[in-house]
C-alpha cells in the first residue's frame, strides 16, 4: 500500500515535492491510482505558463491530509496512490508530445491503474483519452470548464486547447450521448459557438443554468447523462471564478466560488471514473499564497476521494 509521508513524523516542508508527499514510484504493481504531470502549454491561445502547473500543484499539495472529513473517507489508506513523475513532452511539437503522453498514459491504463494527470493546457486531455479509449472503448465525459473546447480548428490547425473535445468526438474516443459539459460562460465569437454541443450531440450546461442547482441535483443530471459505463472527468481550473483561481490561461468572470465548485465535485459519486485530469494552472499569474495551485491540488484530492468511495 503506497501512502504519503507522515506529517507528524516528517514536516510538510521537507522532502521532494511529490503530489501530497506520495512516494515517487515507477513500478505500477499494487497501485490503484497514479498521479502524474504533463508539463505542456504549447497549445495555449492566450496566457502560456501551464507547463509549470504540475510543479506548482505538487508544491501546494503538501498540505493535504489523509482523511477527507467532508466525504468521511480515508483517501490515503483506502487507495494505494503514487506520484508517477511526468509524462515526456517535446517543446514546440504538439503531435510528438501527444504521442509520448498517450504512450505514458497507456502504460498506466493497461496496468489496470487509474491515471490522474496534472496539466498542462487542456490539449493534453486528448492523448489521455486516446490511451484510455484503447483500453476501455469510447468513454463518457464529465467536463467542468468555462469553455466547451469544441471548435473544429484554431488558426486553421486541428490541435489546440480549444479543439480538444471536437477531436475526441471525431476520433470516436468519447460517446457524445454520454458527454456532460458544465460551467460554460463568457464572451464568444457568435451564436454558432453556443450551438456546437447540440450539433455534436453532447449536453452543454452553461454556468447560468447550473448555478442555482444544489450539488445533489447537479450530480443527478450528470449521472443520468453518463450512465454506468467507463467515464473520464476533466477539470479545467478556469471553471472557478478568477477571484478564486486567477492563475489560468483564459479566465472568465462570473463562475463558482471554491466552496460551490468543490461541492459540485464532491457530489459526483457512483460514476465509473477510469481517469481524471486537472488542467490549465499557470502559476506565474497567481497571487500571494498560490491560491490557484492550492485549489487545483484540492480538486485533485476530491477526485481521488471519488475513487476511494467506489473502493469502499
Amino acid at each position: 500500500m503506497h501512502t504519503p509521508a507522515d506529517a507528524l513524523e516528517s514536516p510538510r516542508f521537507t522532502g521532494p515535492r511529490t503530489f501530497a508527499r506520495l512516494p515517487l514510484v515507477a513500478d505500477l504493481e499494487g497501485v490503484d491510482c497514479a498521479v502524474y504531470g504533463i508539463p505542456w502549454d504549447g497549445s495555449a491561445s492566450f496566457r502560456a505558463g501551464s507547463r509549470f502547473g504540475p510543479e506548482a500543484i505538487r508544491a501546494a499539495s503538501v498540505l493535504l491530509r489523509p482523511y477527507n472529513a467532508e466525504q468521511r473517507t480515508a483517501v490515503f489508506g483506502s487507495l494505494s496512490v503514487i506520484d508517477h513523475g511526468d509524462a515526456p513532452t517535446v517543446p514546440g511539437y504538439v503531435e510528438d508530445t501527444f504521442e509520448r503522453v498517450a504512450a505514458f498514459a497507456g502504460r498506466i491504463a493497461q496496468a489496470g491503474v487509474v491515471p490522474l494527470a496534472l496539466g498542462g493546457d487542456h490539449s493534453v486531455t486528448l492523448p489521455q483519452l486516446r490511451a484510455l479509449a484503447a483500453v476501455h472503448g469510447p468513454l463518457g465525459l464529465v467536463q467542468l470548464d468555462a469553455h466547451s473546447d469544441l471548435w473544429d480548428s484554431f488558426f486553421g490547425r486541428p490541435y489546440s486547447h480549444g479543439t480538444v473535445f471536437r477531436r475526441a468526438i471525431d476520433e470516436g474516443l468519447v460517446d457524445p450521448a454520454r458527454c456532460f459539459q458544465a460551467g460554460m460562460r463568457g464572451t464568444l465569437y457568435g451564436p454558432a459557438d453556443v450551438q456546437q454541443g447540440h450539433e455534436l450531440g453532447t449536453e452543454v450546461a452553461r454556468w447560468a443554468e447550473i448555478a442555482p442547482l444544489a450539488p445533489a441535483a447537479f450530480a443527478d443530471r450528470v449521472r443520468a447523462r453518463v450512465g454506468t459505463g467507463p467515464t473520464f472527468l476533466t477539470f479545467d481550473i478556469d471553471f472557478f471564478d478568477p477571484a478564486f483561481a486567477p492563475a489560468t490561461g483564459t479566465p472568465e468572470c462570473g463562475g463558482p466560488t471554491s466552496h460551490h465548485g468543490l461541492g459540485l465535485v464532491r457530489a459526483l459519486t457512483g460514476i465509473d471514473f477510469v481517469g481524471f485530469d486537472v488542467v490549465e494552472v499557470a502559476p506565474q499569474y497567481d497571487g500571494p499564497g498560490q491560491v490557484t495551485s492550492l485549489l487545483a491540488a484540492t480538486v485533485a484530492y476530491e477526485l481521488l476521494t471519488l475513487l476511494a468511495l467506489r473502493a469502499v
